[in-house]
């Protein structure tokens, strides 16, 4: 609608200057009904080409729109914007689009088909998945969804650090486990992880357990001194418990890429020897530093240490260079706010390659902490994690469709606070129940009136004339704006919000009317604004990966 109107006022302006190619049109929504269903300023912005009052200009551009039927009426307001009611025709045609979109519903062609990777969680297999992990999932899982229905070929990856120290202690913490030492022993690692879940690796792998993860096989030889061998299983079997984990949370991957691939074909060596022949690295002090000042960067930031281990954005510079061999036009690596550092350094590797690479590209969006509150109090720990909430206890505890949605309740660079008791509540105050509620309430109507979707799609739409039903059809209209909002600002937050005030639309409408009534035909007119409301739902909640139940 905003682009048909957009057009209208355009031809408007052909008939009043010489050239109108350049001007800009702006039509936004105003806040109450009262000022319209849409609004522009565009009298305002044509001031100094015309030296005339706004107003004036206003009026002008009035007179050439002429007779439309998806308007009803135009007024001027306040200094010169002029303000759009639309027709009983414009508005049906709203409910018109939805069922004739249906799921397709708010989705536009932006990216154009183009490639686009999103990159999320990205666990260490060290430990099953916390609250943190969690959040990322749900972001970026909705991202990608948000992406699809803006028009990328989007391609959803994990990627494994299954190299480095923290893979050596955990294979150091389940062989102690294995040899009987307990985490409280003064003969434990250090550094080494102390959970339940340690012991329950150390038993399988004992009992020659096998495990099976995405595709690869690794059986354990229940010998205690191969720590290689415990690497390796341990490693895969904390892999599938998180891929479990991510199953049960609705969440799945296309591809799946591990560090330690990067060092065995080389590519690590290979980004080393391009950033050396560019003239970006150099040695100081026994260690090798990427020149990162010469692109934006406070300071130099070493890559290989003194003792020759990397640092860990080297293979993260190697591994992002490999996604841009792969062809992906956009990236974007949805992680915790910890990794804001990686944002600079990994940027500055691929610049310095000189392959052509983007210098802002990847994309990143970093979430905040999340704190777990349950009767008033914070959660800190899980029993079987030792020192942290796991995604699993959340699940277990309120289920998958309340976790999603807390998380993404609110923007990802917010902190946010996850309140057990209310997701598990089932009232209005819980905004996951309060929008599956809207639609299985209309899922119940349609029911009980037995109607199919087709019989809603021919309706007399001069009869929707009251406050909620044209409330309800503004909402409706703004969904494709909010996807498209939701992809530029990167953020799932605006569909969880959009839901929820659409649901209150909804329910208000719902105990203000009656739906089933001898008048057969304003029974079917708002039949069909809540079917239409009712796909519109679905559509949302898909994006999030929520359930729409039918019943409650």
């Amino acid at each position: 609608m905003k682009t048909e109107l957009a057009s209208i006022i355009s031809s408007a302006l052909d008939q009043i200057l010489d050239d109108s190619s350049t001007i800009d049109i702006h039509i936004e929504r105003p806040k109450t009904l009262e000022h319209g269903d849409y609004s522009t300023n565009i009298a305002l912005q044509l001031t100094k080409i015309l030296k005339k009052n706004p107003r004036e200009i206003a009026q002008l551009i009035i007179e050439k729109v002429g007779l439309d039927p998806s308007i009803d009426r135009l007024e001027i307001a306040g200094p010169g914007f002029i303000n759009f009611y639309l027709s009983s025709a414009g508005k049906s045609s709203i409910i018109k689009s939805i069922f004739s979109q249906s799921t397709k519903y708010g989705h536009n062609l932006t990216g154009k088909n183009q490639k686009l990777q999103v990159e999320f969680v990205s666990a260490n297999p060290t430990g099953p998945l916390h609250i943190g992990h969690g959040r990322g999932a749900a972001i970026g899982d909705s991202l990608a969804r948000i992406m699809q229905a803006n028009g990328w070929d989007v391609t959803r990856e994990f990627y494994y650090n299954d190299a480095g120290q923290q893979i050596n202690n955990l294979a150091l913490s389940v062989q102690s486990r294995i040899k009987g030492i307990e985490p409280d022993d003064a003969n434990f690692p250090e550094d080494g992880y102390r959970g339940e879940y340690i012991l329950e690796i150390a038993d399988a792998y004992s009992n020659l357990k096998t495990v099976e993860v995405d595709e690869e096989v690794v059986k354990a030889n229940g010998n205690p001194d191969d720590i290689e061998n415990i690497k390796r299983f341990s490693v895969a079997f904390l892999r599938n418990e998180q891929n479990i984990d991510l199953a049960a949370f609705q969440t799945t991957f296309d591809v799946f890429t591990l560090e330690s691939a990067f060092y065995q074909n080389k590519d690590v060596e290979k980004v080393l020897d391009l950033l050396e022949k560019n003239g970006f690295s150099y040695k100081k002090d026994d260690a090798t530093w990427l020149k990162t000042t010469e692109f934006g960067d406070d300071k130099d930031r070493v890559m290989i240490k003194s003792d020759g281990s990397y640092t860990y954005f080297v293979p993260d510079v190697a591994y992002h260079l490999n996604k841009w061999e792969r062809g992906f036009v956009r990236v974007i690596n949805e992680q915790g706010a910890d990794h804001h550092s990686t944002i600079t350094r990994v940027r500055a590797g691929l610049q310095g390659l000189n392959l052509g690479i983007p210098k802002d590209w990847p994309d990143y969006v970093l979430h905040q902490m999340v704190t777990v509150t349950k009767n008033n109090q914070e959660v800190k720990i899980s029993k079987r994690a030792g020192s942290y909430v796991t995604l699993r206890d959340l699940i277990d505890e309120v289920g998958s469709d309340a976790t999603r949605y807390f998380l993404l309740a609110r923007k990802p660079d917010s902190q946010l606070i996850f309140d057990i008791d209310l997701a598990k509540s089932q009232t209005n105050d819980n905004p996951v129940y309060y929008i599956q509620y809207a639609h299985a309430r209309i899922c119940a109507v349609l029911n009980q009136a037995n109607v199919k979707p087709e019989d809603l799609k021919n309706f007399d739409e001069a009869l929707l004339t009251s406050t909620h039903e044209h409330q309800l059809i503004k909402r409706l209209s703004e969904f494709p704006e909010i996807i498209s909002l939701s992809a530029s600002e990167s953020s799932p937050h605006y569909i969880a919000t959009f839901l929820k005030d659409l649901a209150a639309d909804f329910h208000s409408y719902y105990n203000a009317n009656k739906f089933l009534s001898d008048d057969k035909a304003l029974q079917n007119a708002r039949l069909a604004l809540i079917g239409a409301t009712k796909i519109v739902i679905k559509n949302g909640l898909q994006l999030l990966g929520i359930s729409a139940p039918e019943k409650m």
